[in-house]
């Protein structure tokens, strides 16, 4: 007896707490997309901030790129300066010019030199050089070899044991008879003053690094890492092989690291050298506020939806639907014309399933009959549609097509243009050649529409009797008149006897109008325009094509049409 009354308990439990999930579930979907919708627009707006921050950071990245250049542009000017007084007299000569000349608003340039062939200094601003032998110096050797300007990488200066950079351009480049070289020491100092505006930026890193990876610059709360290699800043060294390596004058790179944050480097070669400007950015650091924000509307999210919970399973007993009533309301929409309604049999009791079973057999029956009707019927509306003697669309199925074309062309904002197409003098071609003859003659006439519509992808129909239409979607004015003298003249080159026209061929008249499909118009002012144009064409002897001026006019009383 105590198993019967479980079991009948257990039933009873599984039977409300169904039904109450359901309830608790609908009351999620009702308010779930709201909070989803909040967390959204947190996301869109994190998705901006982050791209105005990082262009921002890019922009001043860029003007600390060109700094650089013009640093490196100014030695350049100043070797090459020295280069020609060299080239034009002897050593001490030219040492004088070279002293007497060097500016003195280039504070960066430590010190200028002649180096001889040898590799020896021959003369320099500062006299503690002058004898030293710097010939196995890379760039001394390259400037020699490529006989332009050259921009080392990092190193410590022997006479004073200071990290620099060298400048070196070979007098041979301006006369070849001359084997010197002119170098200039570039303090690293200056390189990174010019990079200060980047430090203290949360999420941000720069540095300009050498050929070989050497960081040469970086802002005040990176200096300690100037003359390290870039591997020392694990920020910035997953970019280093592609931006030491790479042929392109920039580039970029995005990936999570470790951390689980997503990180976007960048780099620029700065002009004239081997030199690259690497970049980082950190997107937990700097969209870290509003990562917050949406950390608290999931937060909320999980709250609302355990309230709606609660409140669901609290409220479901008012709540309860008996399976008959489910039954009730699925009858009700198949009933209602909603052939597709069925009942879940595995949402029932095992008593109502055989119930189910043969309302869905009879609803299958019913909705199959229900098909195969309205296949039919769709056959008939075809060809309803169809003019049988051009193989045409008929007036019905054009006008279908153009209220169709006409809601497209006002969702995209796009022209469209309708030519009207009349057979000239037709009542006199069927008088002198018969109605089978003119019956043919429209046909041909159809065929050839069809071809040029297909061509132009566009819409032709046989509008009435010896008229035609041709509707061409996406379509200016300028280009629907290319299409009507197209159809005219391909018309007209078909050269089918017409002895009582003065073309002694069957030829054609064509009105042109073309609109941008607004809230204020219809596609009934499309059709008059074309009429209007058409009908002008006419008056003007026939055979020709006649574009109609379809302008919007604004008054007091709104926008109209006129011709």
């Amino acid at each position: 007896m105590s198993r019967i009354t479980f079991g009948r308990n257990r039933v009873k439990l599984k039977k409300l707490l169904g039904i109450r999930l359901r309830l608790a579930l609908l009351a999620l979907l009702l308010v779930a997309p709201l909070m989803l919708e909040r967390a959204r627009s947190l996301e869109e707006a994190r998705g901006k901030q982050l791209a105005q921050v990082t262009q921002e950071f890019r922009d001043l990245a860029e003007r600390t790129a060109d700094t650089q250049r013009e640093v490196i542009e100014s030695v350049a000017t100043v070797l090459k300066s020295t280069a020609y007084i060299r080239s034009a007299g002897g050593i001490a000569r030219s040492c004088d010019l070279m002293r007497a000349s060097l500016p003195l608003n280039l504070p960066w340039i430590r010190n200028v030199m002649v180096v001889g062939a040898d590799g020896r200094v021959q003369c320099s601003v500062l006299n503690a050089p002058v004898g030293l032998d710097i010939s196995d110096r890379p760039y001394f050797k390259k400037a020699r070899e490529t006989r332009d300007f050259v921009f080392s990488d990092f190193l410590t200066a022997r006479m004073i044991d200071k990290p620099m950079v060298m400048a070196a351009y070979p007098v041979s480049a301006i006369n070849p008879d001359q084997d010197s070289v002119v170098v200039a020491g570039i303090t690293l100092d200056w390189m990174s003053k010019s990079m200060t505006r980047l430090s203290g930026r949360s999420g941000f890193t720069a540095v300009m690094i050498d050929s070989k990876g050497t960081i040469l610059a970086a802002p005040d709360d990176l200096a300690s890492l100037i003359g390290r290699p870039i591997d020392a800043l694990s920020l910035i060294s997953a970019i280093a092989d592609k931006a030491l390596y790479s042929e392109q004058p920039e580039g970029s790179l995005s990936f999570t690291a470790s951390d689980g944050a997503r990180r976007d480097l960048s780099f620029m070669r700065i002009p004239g050298t081997e030199a690259r400007l690497v970049m980082s950015v950190d997107e937990s650091k700097v969209t870290g506020a509003i990562n917050r924000d949406i950390r608290t509307a999931y937060l909320q999210l999980g709250f609302v939806c355990l309230f709606v919970l609660l409140g669901a399973l609290i409220g479901a007993e008012k709540l309860i639907i008996e399976p008959i009533e489910m039954m009730t309301a699925v009858a009700r929409r198949f009933g209602e014309g909603d052939w597709s309604a069925r009942v879940a049999r595995s949402r029932l009791p095992s008593e109502f399933v055989p119930l189910a079973r043969a309302f869905n057999a009879m609803a299958a029956q019913l909705s199959q009959r229900e098909r195969e009707m309205l296949a039919t019927n769709d056959r008939l509306t075809v060809m309803a549609s169809i003019d049988m003697l051009s193989g045409l669309a008929n007036r019905r199925g054009f006008q279908s097509r153009l209220d169709f074309e006409w809601m497209k062309a006002q969702q995209y904002g796009s022209e469209l243009s309708l030519l009207m197409i009349d057979v000239d003098h037709f009542k006199l071609y069927n008088d002198t050649y018969g109605h089978p003859e003119g019956d043919a003659c429209l046909t041909r006439l159809g065929e050839t529409l069809a071809g040029i519509a297909a061509d132009n992808m566009g819409f032709a129909a046989r509008y009435g009797g010896e008229e035609f239409c041709l509707l061409l979607p996406n379509t200016g004015a300028q280009r629907a008149m290319e299409v009507g003298e197209t159809v005219r003249a391909t018309i007209r080159s078909l050269d089918l006897p017409h002895a009582t026209s003065s073309h002694q061929a069957v030829t054609v008249s064509i009105g042109v109008a073309c609109t941008l499909p607004g809230d204020n118009g219809r596609p009934g002012d499309l059709i008059e325009a074309a009429d209007a144009a058409l009908y002008a064409a006419k008056h003007r002897g026939r055979n020709t094509v006649v574009e109609h001026g379809f302008i919007r006019l604004v008054d007091e009383a709104g926008m109209a049409l006129a011709g």
